[in-house]
């Protein structure tokens, strides 16, 4: 019987935590800790070097340096008063987007999340795997429908098959995905391997207009996992002052690029 995705994300995410804490493993050690075959463990540095966090050797692998970069977590506190501003101004230009009527995705992204403060006198229905939605204030007119599935605990993420299983019942008008990083050569990428799956299906169940919703320091920001190219998606939300060239790049391929400015 196949593994499912959940099982196969716990188990590279374990994986990833042995190279994080050791720099350097052997495909047997970490076989037996993870109680999974020596191919198994194969199978997933292959992976990982495909995706440039790993280099291989005979018999094991070690970490790239500089890879594996830290997780964006929408419970901490701001950064900045400029990112809330960002974050603010590009939530408020990304509900502005949003019809009466219309059924929506968004993900587990903070700013995402911050659109409900801007959703006002219009029946929607909002489908996330973001649990923090929960207790966030909404226009009574928003209908919250959440994925369900496993809790990601550090980001308070819905993520796992039930969550997929979820999605794929559901046609979306529009959707609106938060990203930790975008740009032509590297595409959507996220710094949480299991949210790749549930920001690929959105994209995929949307019959209408893919938004990425991502602040100006995001823009040319490489993260470790994919969630799709930039093919995916019709239109980018920002502010400015990131890299023109790869705003530039960015249309050239296609996608459009709105600049909203954020309140000073």
């Amino acid at each position: 019987m196949k593994n499912s995705k959940s099982v196969v994300f716990r188990r590279q995410q374990a994986l990833l935590k042995l190279l994080k804490e050791n720099k350097s493993i052997d495909v047997d050690t970490a076989a037996a800790q993870l109680a999974v075959s020596a191919t198994t463990i194969r199978r997933d540095l292959v992976m990982f070097e495909q995706q440039h966090l790993v280099t291989r050797f005979h018999g094991g692998a070690k970490l790239i340096d500089g890879t594996l970069k830290e997780e964006d977590t929408p419970t901490a506190d701001p950064k900045s008063r400029v990112d809330v501003e960002q974050k603010k101004a590009i939530a408020q230009y990304a509900a502005s987007l949003i019809e009466d009527g219309d059924t929506i995705f968004m993900n587990s992204s903070s700013t995402t999340l911050m659109m409900l403060d801007y959703i006002k006198d219009k029946r929607v229905i909002l489908v996330t795997n973001n649990s923090n939605a929960i207790y966030y204030p909404h226009d009574p007119q928003v209908t919250i429908i959440l994925t369900g599935g496993e809790i990601y605990q550090r980001r308070k993420s819905l993520v796992g098959e039930f969550a997929l299983q979820t999605l794929t019942k559901i046609n979306a008008d529009k959707a609106f995905i938060g990203v930790g990083g975008i740009s032509v050569a590297s595409g959507i990428t996220t710094s949480v391997l299991p949210e790749t799956a549930i920001n690929e299906m959105m994209m995929r169940r949307c019959q209408g207009s893919c938004y990425v919703l991502a602040a100006r320091q995001k823009i040319g920001r490489e993260h470790n996992f994919l969630s799709g190219t930039i093919d995916k998606i019709d239109t980018l939300i920002t502010c400015p002052g990131a890299s023109p060239d790869e705003i530039k790049n960015l249309r050239t391929h296609g996608v459009e690029v709105i600049e909203v400015i954020e309140s000073a």
